[in-house]
């Protein structure tokens, strides 16, 4: 299965809008408890998180995990910072491109794949104002070309 598919539980629609994406790591999740069981249910926002590198590891900051209804005293704490599991050459890339002005990671897609809670991670640099003014534009426009497309077709 390519990275990027499996059963898809969260998306960042924001990500697409505010950075131009130029690459993607598919990354594993160190996980505790019963956080995979709400992950599962649905129960999770990536809209504010943001990845760094640390000591030459990966973390996740800021992605909403919902504590499991189900759960006990052992529930965890919702946003705290999860450890994204990579392979050493693709940490040493993401490391080159963090020192690079205005590049930042960002995720992208939570989803399941073959049992495994994934995350699909970019390697994003920042939009200026007009340029997503551009993308809009063109949005619209694809818009409106498919609307005279279909109206045709009736």
């Amino acid at each position: 299965m390519p990275k990027g598919e499996g059963k898809l539980i969260a998306q960042n629609k924001k990500a697409h809008h505010d950075y131009f994406i130029e690459e993607t790591y598919e990354a594993g999740l160190v996980l505790q408890g019963t956080e995979i069981k709400s992950i599962r249910a649905g129960k999770v926002n990536l809209k504010d998180s943001f990845a760094k590198v640390e000591k030459g590891e990966v973390f996740l900051h800021n992605m909403h995990i919902s504590p499991y209804e189900q759960g006990n005293r052992y529930n965890h704490d919702p946003l705290r910072t999860r450890k994204l599991l990579l392979h050493r050459r693709e940490i040493s890339k993401l490391i080159g491109y963090t020192k690079e002005q205005g590049y930042t990671l960002v995720p992208l897609k939570l989803y399941i794949k073959n049992g495994f809670a994934k995350l699909l991670l970019g390697v994003g640099k920042g939009k200026k104002k007009y340029d997503k003014r551009e993308d809009m534009k063109k949005k619209e426009a694809q818009r409106e070309v498919e609307r005279a497309f279909r109206e045709r077709q009736k």
